[in-house]
């Protein structure tokens, strides 16, 4: 049998919530824009056959630069009061740093927010991996609360969205 560096938890449960952002934006052609759609996670953990259990709790259906500091303490709260343990935030990636920080300082938790750079709908996307990537790191983790983008897991606090290069950094 394979011994893993790291807690493995037979008995799963993760509850996700969906924010908005990116990862859920629909294009509307005719008037050449986007908008936030129905969340994608459910359909990505189908596609995903993922086999842990789940609730998906939608808040907010809002491009992050929408999400205001009462959103923000409206999530923080939520969180504080649920009687779950781990949660995956899907979010947009304007603010996703901004959300972070606020979450962060919610003890006994694991929370690992995520987004996309483009759309779920869309072939091309880093959705899927991004969801995907907070699952693993939700699963892994210890409290706290870090961001899975770019192929990587930040923890709140330490990390940056370089918007010049499109992509999250560790801020050093």
């Amino acid at each position: 049998m394979l011994a893993f560096p790291w807690p493995v938890c037979n008995a799963m449960f993760i509850k996700f919530i969906t924010t908005g952002g990116t990862i859920d934006k629909i294009y509307f052609d005719a008037i050449s824009q986007f908008e936030v759609g129905e969340s994608q996670v459910e359909h990505i953990l189908g596609e995903g056959l993922v086999s842990f259990d789940y609730d998906i709790v939608s808040m907010f259906q809002k491009d992050s630069l929408d999400m205001t500091d009462d959103d923000r303490q409206e999530l923080r709260d939520y969180i504080e009061d649920d009687a779950a343990g781990r949660y995956v935030i899907s979010h947009g990636t304007d603010t996703l740093v901004e959300t972070a920080d606020v979450l962060a300082a919610i003890a006994g938790k694991t929370i690992v927010l995520t987004g996309a750079l483009s759309p779920a709908r869309f072939k091309t996307t880093d959705a899927v991996f991004n969801v995907g990537m907070a699952v693993a790191a939700v699963q892994t983790a210890g409290p706290g609360v870090y961001l899975a983008i770019n192929g990587q897991i930040f923890a709140a606090g330490r990390v940056r969205k370089n918007r010049k290069e499109n992509r999250f950094e560790e801020i050093l």
